[in-house]
């Protein structure tokens, strides 16, 4: 059933005369604007004070500092040299190739820079991408579903896929839709059900959450997920990019969470008087 699911979709949502308007760059736009509502909500709920203005900046560095970063991740942990030769490709964001590890650092530069231009404290504007953060990676697998990438291992489980092309003929398992489940709406559920406390959890609270669970999820489905074919398996074929890229953001998540629970600092908006 879900390989007939599969074989009806086209990466393309619509075609306007020469403009193709394709699902994965939807899922940003919609990822983006499911973000601006949610920092507006969770803002309120958490009494920080923050000004439209503040918002607008947050989310606008937010935005340029994922998919600057994603890209720019991908070319450096995924291109194996490529983009080295071919620096031009870098700018080829419509042939694909995102990094969330790239994206990860990009938005935390990009939330550094909010937060010394709204004096929002920066660990503040991290716990709220932090509960953000797994609707834009739901949609984002799904995109990535719909393109026919990043899939699994072959399986004989009723829900195996059979992607085609580079993948073969053989079904795979639709990792893509695994991440969907347990980075997206599990993790998210998780962190929205820690933001509705009040007062919120302390500073670092929720983005070492985000970190540790995230890790700890992709590392796991990094065993079915078919490893980039440029770069393969890595460590006497043990481990993938993803899974080494992913146990820095386990341990960044636990160190986070004892952090937040030996300092206690309260969630905070724009100081008095801005």
């Amino acid at each position: 059933m879900l390989n007939d699911i599969y074989q009806s979709l086209d990466p393309v949502a619509l075609t306007l005369g020469p403009l193709q308007i394709r699902w994965y760059g939807l899922a940003y736009i919609f990822g983006f604007i499911l973000a601006g509502l949610l920092l507006v909500h969770l803002s309120r709920r958490w009494k920080l004070k923050m000004s439209e203005d503040s918002i607008y900046t947050v989310l606008m560095c937010i935005v340029l500092g994922i998919i600057l970063g994603a890209r720019i991740g991908y070319c450096l942990f995924y291109g194996d040299g490529y983009y080295l030769a071919h620096p031009l490709k870098i700018l080829a964001i419509n042939e694909g190739g995102m990094s969330f590890h790239g994206g990860l650092l990009g938005v935390l530069i990009g939330g550094f820079v909010a937060s010394r231009i709204t004096h929002v404290p920066f660990a503040t504007l991290t716990d709220l991408g932090a509960v953000m953060a797994p609707l834009g990676l739901f949609l984002g697998r799904c995109a990535n579903f719909v393109n026919g990438e990043l899939w699994g291992g072959p399986t004989d489980l009723p829900w195996g896929v059979v992607f085609g092309g580079v993948a073969g003929n053989m079904p795979r398992h639709p990792s893509q839709l695994y991440e969907a489940v347990l980075e997206g709406l599990v993790l998210f559920a998780i962190l929205y059900c820690l933001a509705r406390r009040n007062p919120p959890h302390p500073r670092g609270t929720y983005i070492g959450t985000f970190l540790l669970g995230y890790g700890v999820f992709r590392f796991l489905i990094e065993f079915i997920r078919q490893p980039d074919a440029q770069i393969g398996y890595l460590l006497g074929d043990w481990f993938t990019m993803g899974q080494l890229l992913s146990l820095p953001l386990v341990v960044a998540g636990v160190a986070l969470l004892i952090y937040a629970r030996v300092k206690k600092l309260p969630q905070q908006g724009e100081p008095e008087g801005e």
